[in-house]
C-alpha cells in the first residue's frame, strides 16, 4: 500500500538550473537547489536530491546503479498494463516529436508535444490520477499527415501494414472520447471489466468471468492465501476457455523481465549481506517461475532483511489499477536509510503494540501480538514503473494479509521527496485562498510539516499494519471496495493517534495543538480541495481520493448537529471551519472502529454503502467554485518527478571505480532516452 500527497499547496514552475551532483554538494550554499522544473497540462515536475549518495562506500553505489538498472528495465510493462494500445501509440507519437520537418513552434507540434509528455506522465493515454481518458488538442488529419511524413521504418507498423492502416486502427482509441473511456471504471452497477481499459484482461472478458474464474480456485482454508491472480493477465487459450498468462521469464513481458533479471544477479555481488543476496536470488526465482508461494517466500526474506543501508522493491505490487483489485502493476524504488530521520519512525514501530492495544477498535479485531513492525524514512534513488514519475511519498509492505499477520511489515516514508514537495511549495498562495483564517494559517506554518510526515509515518507504519482479519474472511471480499477502505483504515488510525498525549510523550509532537494543523488540512482537502483534481460534471474515481472524501463528508454529516466541522461563507467563498477538534478526533474514532470491522469481518455491503454514500459523488456548486478559485492561483493540482542521471565510471578492465549523479536531464530528453535504452517490449501488444 502506498500514500500520495494529501495537500496541493505547490508552487509555479521556475527555471531550473542545471548543477552537476557534485556541484550540488560542493555549492548547496551559493547555488541552491531548484526543485521546480517544466510544467505542462495540468502537471509540475520537480526534481528531487539525492543527498548522501557521495558518502556512500564504492560497494553500495555500485548496488544502487545495478539496482536502478533493473528499475528501469520495467518501464515498458506498465504502458502495456495501462492499455493495449499505449506502446503503440508511444512509439508513433515519439516518432513525429523527433522527425517532425515542420513548423515546431506552430499549434500541432506544440499540441503534440503536451500531449505526449502527458502520455509519458500517465504510462498510457489515460490520467495517471482521475484514470479518465484525455483527448488530443490537434486533429487526426494533422497527425496523419505528419505520420506520412516520417520514416516507416521509425513507425509501430504491424507486418505488411500502411500508415493509414496504423492511423484506421489506433486513431479511435486516441481521439474517440467513447473508445475505452476510462483506465479503470469504479461505477457501481458497471460491468467492471468489460468498461476497463487497463489490460489485465483480455477483450470480451466479463467482470462475472473474472471473479467466477478466481472464486472456483480458491482453496477452503488456507490459512496462507497466495495473492492470486496478482502477477497474471487473464485471457482466453485456444479452446476459448479462461487461462491465464503469467508475468515471467518466457512467459508474458519476458524481454523485460529478461533484463531486470539480469541486473539484479549484477547487482548480487554487492549486496550487503547474506541475507540480502537469498532476497535477490528468491526474487530472480519469482521472475522466472512465476510461483506466487516463491513471491511469499522471496517477501518474508526482505521482512527479515531490517540491517541494510540500501533497500529496494522491484515487483508487480500494487493491484490500483485493476478494476477488482487484485492484479498488481509494476513498480520499482531503490533507497537508502535516512538514518537520522528514521529515528521518529522507530519511535513508533518500537511502541506499535501500545498503539494496537489502544485502538477504539472493537478488541476481536485487534492484534493480541503486533510483529515485525519495522520503520524508517528513506532516500529514493531511482523511481520505476508505477511510481515514476508520479509516486508516492510513504510505502507500507506486504500486501499479503497473512504475511503481515505472522511476519509483520516494513513501512518507509520517502524524506527526500517530501521535502522537494514541500520547498517547491513555498508561495504558491493556496494556503491563503482555502485557508480559513490567519489562525489556522499561523498553526499550519508553524506544524503543517512536521505533521504531514508523522501521518504519513502512522498511515504507513501503524495504520498499514494494525488489525487482523477474522479466521473465516476471505481478503479479497470487498473487491472493487477494497483499496478505498483500507486506505481509510490507515488515514483514520494516523489521524486518530495524531493527536494522541502520546505523541507528546515520545516527543513526536511538540504540544497538544499540533494536530489541529493535519486535521484542519485533510478536512479541507477531503470536502474541498482536492476537487481541483474532478472534471466537472464527473464523479470521484481514483482509490485514495475517495478514501479521503469517505472520511471527510462522513465526520461532516455526523458532526452536523453539534456544528463540529462547518462549511461557511466569507465574501462570497466557502470555507471549512473546525469548531470542536476534540470531538473531530472523537467521529475519527467512531468512523476507524466502523472500517476496521467491515475489513475484518469482509462485510462488502457495509463496504459498498460507505464508498458510495461517502466517497463518490460531488457538490457540482462547491465544485465550480472551488475550480474557479483554484484556476487564479495558476498553479498544477498533479506532481511528478524527473530521475537524476546514473553514471558508471569504469577502468579499462571495464571495473566500476566511481557513479556519478547528474540532475540536468530535461523531462523530454529523459522520456526519449528511456525509449531508446529501455524498450525491452514490442510496440505491438500481442
Amino acid at each position: 500500500m502506498k500514500i500520495r500527497l494529501l495537500t496541493m499547496m505547490l508552487a509555479t514552475a521556475s527555471t531550473f538550473v542545471s548543477v552537476s551532483a557534485r556541484q550540488v554538494e560542493t555549492a548547496a550554499e551559493t547555488k541552491p537547489f531548484d526543485y521546480n522544473d517544466e510544467k505542462f497540462a495540468d502537471i509540475q515536475m520537480l526534481r528531487y536530491r539525492v543527498e548522501g549518495f557521495d558518502a556512500l562506500t564504492l560497494k553500495q553505489k555500485t548496488f544502487i546503479y545495478y539496482l536502478q538498472e533493473a528499475a528501469l528495465a520495467g518501464r515498458d510493462i506498465l504502458f502495456d498494463q495501462n492499455g493495449r494500445y499505449n506502446l503503440r501509440i508511444r512509439a508513433l507519437l515519439e516518432a513525429v516529436y523527433t522527425d517532425y520537418k515542420g513548423d515546431r513552434k506552430g499549434p500541432f507540434y506544440t499540441a503534440l508535444a503536451e500531449y505526449l509528455k502527458r502520455v509519458w506522465f500517465s504510462s498510457g493515454i489515460h490520467h495517471h490520477y482521475g484514470c479518465d481518458k484525455f483527448l488530443p488538442a490537434f486533429k487526426p488529419e494533422e497527425l496523419r499527415a505528419a505520420l506520412h511524413e516520417v520514416s516507416a521504418d521509425k513507425l509501430p507498423l504491424a507486418k505488411g501494414q500502411s500508415v493509414d492502416g496504423l492511423c484506421d486502427e489506433v486513431f479511435p482509441v486516441m481521439f474517440d472520447p467513447a473508445v475505452m473511456p476510462m483506465r479503470v471504471n469504479q461505477k457501481d452497477g458497471d460491468d467492471l471489466v468489460a468498461t476497463s481499459a487497463a489490460n489485465y484482461y483480455a477483450p470480451g472478458i466479463t467482470q462475472k468471468q473474472a471473479e467466477d474464474f478466481y472464486a472456483a480456485r480458491k482453496p477452503a482454508g488456507d490459512p496462507c492465501p497466495i495473492m492470486m491472480g496478482m502477477n497474471s493477465r487473464l485471457d482466453f487459450d485456444d479452446y476459448g476457455r479462461l487461462t491465464e498468462r503469467v508475468w515471467r521469464v518466457g512467459g508474458l513481458y519476458t524481454g523485460a523481465l529478461e533484463r531486470i533479471v539480469d541486473n539484479l544477479l549484477k547487482a548480487r555481488p554487492y549486496a550487503e549481506s547474506e541475507e540480502q543476496q537469498k532476497v535477490i536470488d528468491l526474487l530472480v526465482e519469482v521472475y522466472r517461475t512465476g510461483d506466487l508461494r516463491t513471491f511469499d517466500d522471496y517477501t518474508i526474506h526482505w521482512l527479515k532483511d531490517t540491517r541494510s543501508l540500501v533497500d529496494f522493491t522491484c515487483y508487480f505490487t500494487e493491484s490500483y489499477g485493476d478494476p477488482l483489485g487484485m492484479k498488481a502493476s509494476w513498480e520499482a524504488i531503490v533507497n537508502f536509510k535516512d538514518v537520522a530521520a528514521t529515528a521518529r519512525a522507530e519511535k513508533l514501530s518500537q511502541n506499535a503494540q501500545w498503539f494496537e492495544d489502544h485502538s477504539p477498535v472493537a478488541p476481536q479485531f485487534k492484534k493480541e501480538k503486533v510483529k515485525g513492525v519495522s520503520a524508517k524514512v528513506i532516500t529514493a534513488a531511482i523511481l520505476g514503473g508505477d511510481l515514476y514519475p508520479s509516486t508516492a511519498i510513504g510505502i507500507n509492505l506486504p500486501n499479503s494479509d497473512w504475511v503481515r499477520r505472522e511476519y509483520g511489515s516494513k513501512s518507509v516514508t520517502i524524506g527526500n521527496l517530501m521535502d522537494a514537495y514541500s520547498k517547491a511549495a513555498h508561495g504558491s498562495g493556496m494556503d491563503k485562498e482555502f485557508v480559513i483564517d490567519e489562525e489556522t494559517r499561523r498553526l499550519m506554518a508553524d506544524y503543517g510539516d512536521l505533521c504531514d510526515n508523522l501521518h504519513t509515518d502512522l498511515h504507513e507504519c501503524l495504520g498499514h499494519g494494525s488489525g487482523k482479519l477474522l479466521p473465516t474472511t476471505d481478503p479479497d471480499t470487498l473487491k472493487a471496495y477494497g483499496s478505498t477502505i483500507e486506505e481509510a483504515r490507515a488515514d483514520l488510525f494516523g489521524l486518530y493517534y495524531l493527536a494522541d498525549s502520546k505523541l507528546v510523550e515520545l516527543g513526536l509532537t511538540p504540544n497538544a495543538d499540533a494536530y489541529k494543523s493535519q486535521y484542519y488540512t485533510y478536512m479541507m482537502n477531503g470536502l474541498m480541495t482536492q476537487l481541483v483534481r474532478i472534471k466537472p460534471g464527473q464523479q470521484i474515481e481514483e482509490a485514495h481520493m475517495r478514501n479521503r472524501a469517505l472520511i471527510a463528508h462522513w465526520v461532516y454529516e455526523k458532526g452536523k448537529a453539534d456544528k463540529v466541522v462547518e462549511l461557511v461563507k466569507r465574501k462570497g467563498k466557502t470555507f471549512v471551519k473546525v469548531n470542536d477538534y476534540a470531538a473531530l478526533r472523537a467521529l475519527f474514532g467512531s468512523l476507524l472502529a466502523e472500517v476496521q470491522r467491515i475489513k475484518s469481518e469482509g462485510d462488502y455491503d457495509a463496504a459498498r454503502r460507505l464508498v458510495e454514500d461517502y466517497g463518490v459523488k460531488v457538490d457540482a456548486t462547491l465544485h465550480k467554485e472551488v475550480l474557479a478559485r483554484y484556476e487564479r492561483l495558476h498553479i498544477a493540482p498533479y506532481k511528478g518527478f524527473i530521475n537524476p542521471v546514473y553514471e558508471a565510471v569504469r577502468d579499462s578492465e571495464g571495473r566500476i571505480t566511481d557513479v556519478r549523479l547528474d540532475y540536468s536531464e530535461p523531462y523530454d530528453a529523459q522520456m526519449l532516452r528511456y525509449s531508446r535504452q529501455y524498450a525491452t517490449l514490442p510496440a505491438i501488444n500481442d
